[in-house]
């Protein structure tokens, strides 16, 4: 295939790979939004809410491992239209079960487990295919667009599925997530994984790895990666320390500043414009070129607003002003978060070799989660006990010790050898004869 053909096709990819993580997206939240009011209007019971959020985060910590392996093993394609058909089967067997015998609570346990191994394999193989898929120079283009279908979809789903709720019943809702998937299936199915990859090619007689081995090799690399170590070692403290502000945020909007439930949710819905804007800006603009530096700042940034969160508890504002408040400092949330993850994700794609990606960046997803629950529970139990304003304040000190230490500038350099400016090139003397 010739290099103008390699690149068209590429476009063909950018735009199919989005709008099928778009209807893909769109369900998976139509379903969620459904599936969480439909738990709590059954039971009441906050309980049975959180057990299954944990079906939801407990089997993806657990699989991202194999899926890496099995990702940089096996045909990306392959993968990613099965764990796809294994989504759609999964909600159809719970549409069958809700049909039949009417759904319970069980039957969404399971589903959403199933669906939280399908989405990990699903995720982390992607991850692993878009330099396969996308011409180098548009990495940047491609992973903005993604996340844009994301934003997309987090604005525009919630609001879909509360209209929907009050006049369908549930198995629409599941026929509706069913469609979704099943078209996100027939797109991916036009894709080609190989376009521009660079995995090694399988040699007849070569002794196969064992799924240990492989992993063993995956985490040798990634020892040899000073750099991603690095990115990874943030995620996990970001994931743990950012606890304070996803309990915080909803218990002081709601619980302490006694917010409206529907500015509440444009609050939350003005974090997915802010998403969405900047991954538009950063799909038409030049890729950015010091990764690392602008994570790092970014960080900084976030830990700035974080802290910013408790702002109206010391200080009395009027309701309107309070609301105003929160919606920039969400707005800035999401636009900083887009900076960050985006361009760090960009480097890591060109930094990994082909034939580790799927192990790299299931370690980066487990690291990235494993810490989460913990946190989440942490700091529940800490807003009970302490007061928010303190919690937000000493937690955005030691994120930003965290990232200052981890990333401090002989790390940045060892990514960005450009910004190293303590070698001076003396210039040549010529001696006249």
């Amino acid at each position: 295939m010739s290099e103008a053909m390699k690149l068209k096709r590429a476009t063909y990819h950018l735009w199919t790979f989005t709008i099928s993580k778009l209807i893909a997206s769109f369900g998976a939240q139509v379903y969620a939004f459904a599936v969480s009011f439909y738990i709590l209007q059954l039971t009441g019971s906050a309980t049975s809410f959180a057990t299954n959020l944990i079906c939801s985060i407990l089997p993806r910590t657990l699989v991202a491992p194999f899926a890496g392996y099995v990702a940089d093993r096996y045909s990306r394609k392959t993968i990613v239209i099965t764990a796809q058909i294994a989504s759609t089967l999964a909600i159809g067997g719970l549409l069958t079960v809700s049909v039949a015998f009417g759904i319970s609570l069980v039957a969404i346990y399971i589903t959403t487990a199933v669906l939280a191994v399908t989405s990990t394999f699903s995720g982390v193989t992607f991850s692993s295919s878009i330099t396969g898929l996308v011409d180098e120079a548009r990495i940047q283009k491609a992973m903005s667009l993604n996340q844009m279908s994301i934003s997309f979809a987090a604005i525009g789903s919630p609001a879909i599925a509360g209209v929907l709720y009050g006049t369908v019943e549930m198995p629409v809702f599941l026929v509706m997530y069913m469609s979704a998937s099943m078209i996100a299936v027939l797109l991916e199915s036009t894709m080609n994984f190989k376009l521009f990859a660079r995995r090694k090619e399988v040699v007849a007689g070569e002794p196969k790895e064992s799924m240990l081995q492989s992993m063993k090799a995956g985490l040798s690399y990634l020892r040899l990666q000073p750099v991603i170590m690095t990115i990874i070692w943030i995620s996990l403290f970001i994931n743990f320390l950012f606890g304070a502000f996803m309990v915080g945020h909803s218990f002081i909007l709601i619980e302490k500043l006694k917010m409206a439930p529907e500015h509440f949710g444009l609050v939350d819905g003005v974090f997915a414009v802010g998403m969405l804007l900047m991954s538009l800006y950063l799909s038409v603009r030049k890729e950015v070129k010091f990764p690392l530096l602008v994570g790092k700042r970014g960080i900084i940034g976030m830990a700035l607003l974080m802290s910013g969160i408790a702002f109206p508890l010391m200080i009395s504002m009027p309701y309107p002003l309070m609301f105003a408040y929160y919606a920039m400092l969400m707005f800035g949330f999401g636009l900083i978060q887009i900076i960050v993850n985006t361009p760090m994700m960009v480097m890591m794609q060109k930094m990994i070799d082909d034939d580790y990606k799927g192990r790299v960046f299931s370690i980066l997803e487990t690291m990235a989660m494993a810490l989460m629950p913990l946190g989440m529970v942490l700091y529940g139990f800490l807003y009970d006990v302490l007061p928010a304003q303190w919690i937000l304040i000493v937690s955005s000190l030691l994120l930003i010790g965290v990232v200052l230490v981890l990333a401090r500038p002989s790390v940045v350099r060892m990514a960005h050898p450009e910004l190293d400016k303590t070698i001076v090139v003396k210039p040549e003397v010529v001696h006249e004869q």
